[in-house]
């Protein structure tokens, strides 16, 4: 396997034996686009109305999701990755990315998603529980 790749799917072949698979259509979520939410996201907090959200920052958001093959971001219409969030940026947070249907459109072609991300002016496309350290995204 090259090392580039990463496997994303365990199946069973018809002999009934393990076999990895890769989906190399997964270019849509990558560094660059966790790199540009990050930032997007941190004034998105700044603009917050809660003194609470104002106060903490987004250190880095993983590219590597849970699962991220077109076809599970399909039928489930979001990803499950990792983000540090909190006062000093540090605290891991379950982050689920929710896929509107432009969004949707967009990484199943594997199109960039920058433009799918709300105004950074409100809170409304963001749901965060600092004491449960999630965090849930809604793209358009």
């Amino acid at each position: 396997m090259p090392a580039s790749a990463s496997w994303q799917n365990v199946t069973t072949n018809s002999l009934g034996l393990l076999v990895m698979t890769t989906d190399t259509n997964t270019d849509s979520f990558d560094q660059d686009f966790c790199s540009f939410l990050e930032y997007h996201l941190n004034r998105t907090f700044a603009n917050s109305a809660d003194d609470d959200i104002r106060t903490i920052w987004c250190d880095g958001i993983s590219p590597d999701a849970i699962v991220k093959t077109k076809k599970y971001v399909n039928d489930n219409r979001r990803l499950q990755t990792r983000a540090w969030i909190g006062k000093d940026g540090q605290d891991e947070f379950d982050m689920t990315v929710v896929f509107g249907k432009m969004a949707l459109s967009k990484y199943a072609r594997g199109l960039d998603l920058k433009d799918c991300i709300p105004s950074d002016t409100s809170m409304n496309w963001v749901d965060i529980h600092l004491d449960n350290k999630t965090i849930e995204l809604r793209l358009d």
